[in-house]
């Protein structure tokens, strides 16, 4: 017997594209934030040598490795402007999926409202529902050919029951990069509640067409209004590792370490061996990564000029509105995969908006097989 929390609480919808696609090397692999651009090269090689030695074959310290906290700090300090003190103001999770939940549990109680964009990540909705909190939603929409967010919507989320704001930037799946001013309706949306930005940037600095990473905590008063929830599984392209990291005010940092103690227990110290080294990289690496996602987000929009395809701002994937071509997500999702391209509709990814679409992330095929996507979209919708 299912507990009742599970009532609401769906797939992805990507597992079930995939089995669909199967192992046929001709589909356009497109339905699942993957990506064929490697790991550092020292990340591998460090990784490789912390496999055996004790000490980092161990269960301490729970809230992780002292040299990693260390590395998170200075890699928060880099981004933000902002320094936290390494050993009361971070915790080490398991994956930035665990610190998701470990910072619902430790920041929300149940009956509480927890706001988040439409569309967002399906493993973020369904998360605040397994904390015991309700979602609300602040709509966005395209204006001049990019995603926004309706500052009317987010403020009409808000409730008395609202106790935080569950936010990425950029979006996944839009690649919507919030700008100086949606900042500032969400900063005074924080300071004015008294919530807390439970804040994922996973993908902060894939940004595309010039834009300026803007930092949360760089606004007075939100220092310690945010969980900084870090992850070297975009950036740095190391999804197997598993390792992540909260950031945020001592006394909240600690009930985030409690509740991952039984949520997480550890994250391995050979991938936190690895994760180290990523963050001490230095920006070549990742300049030259995300320029070739610019080049492949340029490719796709290419390969769908004429169609109702909105343009992502950053990260690795961007959507397509099938329902203004009169053909619902989930039957054009049929329909692609007819034509070798496998891509998810985004029914589970947000309330009214996020459904019209399917989505194509483009990290995971190089430029040359990008270029027949829009053959085979216009094969299967058109």
């Amino acid at each position: 017997m299912r507990a009742r929390r599970l009532d609401s609480v769906g797939g992805f919808g990507i597992d079930k594209v995939a089995a669909a696609a199967g192992h046929d090397p001709e589909v356009l692999r497109m339905e699942n934030l993957d990506t064929d651009v490697p790991p550092p090269p020292e990340v591998i090689e460090v990784t490789r040598a912390a496999i055996g030695p004790w000490e980092y074959n161990s269960w301490l310290p729970f809230s992780g490795r002292y040299d990693m906290k260390e590395a998170v700090a200075d890699h928060v300090e880099r981004r933000s402007g902002v320094r936290y003190d390494p050993y009361s103001e971070i915790a080490i999770t398991t994956s930035d999926g665990t610190g998701m939940l470990d910072s619902l549990l430790a920041t929300t109680d149940p009956g509480d409202e927890v706001i988040l964009t439409d569309p967002t990540y399906a493993g973020m909705i369904n998360r605040v529902r397994l904390a015991g909190t309700t979602p609300r939603f602040a709509k966005c929409q395209v204006i001049d050919g990019e995603w926004r967010l309706d500052i009317d919507s987010l403020r009409d989320a808000v409730s008395d029951k609202t106790k935080a704001l569950f936010l990425q930037n950029p979006t996944f799946p839009t690649g919507m990069v919030f700008n100086e001013e949606e900042w500032q309706a969400i900063v005074d949306l924080v300071l004015e509640g008294d919530v807390h930005l439970i804040y994922w940037p996973s993908m902060e600095s894939i940004l595309f067409d010039g834009r300026a990473l803007i930092h949360p905590t760089s606004f007075e008063g939100m220092r310690d209004r945010t969980v900084v929830l870090g992850t070297v599984s975009v950036e740095y392209r190391m999804i197997a590792w598993r390792v992540g990291w909260a950031v945020t005010d001592a006394d909240t940092a600690d009930a985030i370490g409690m509740v991952h103690i039984y949520n997480g227990l550890v994250a391995s110290g050979f991938c936190q061996a690895g994760a180290i080294a990523a963050l001490r990289s230095g920006p070549d690496d990742l300049i030259k990564a995300v320029a070739e996602f610019e080049r492949r987000r340029d490719v796709v929009m290419e390969e769908l000029v004429g169609l109702p395809a909105i343009s992502a701002s950053g990260g690795w994937a961007l959507l397509l509105d099938t329902e203004a071509m009169g053909i619902p997500a989930p039957e054009a999702s049929k329909r692609l995969l007819e034509q070798k391209v496998a891509a998810t509709p985004m029914t589970a990814w947000g309330e009214s908006v996020a459904p019209r679409h399917v989505r194509f992330v483009f990290s995971r095929e190089p430029v040359d097989r990008l270029k027949t996507l829009g053959e085979r979209v216009r094969k299967a919708l058109t």
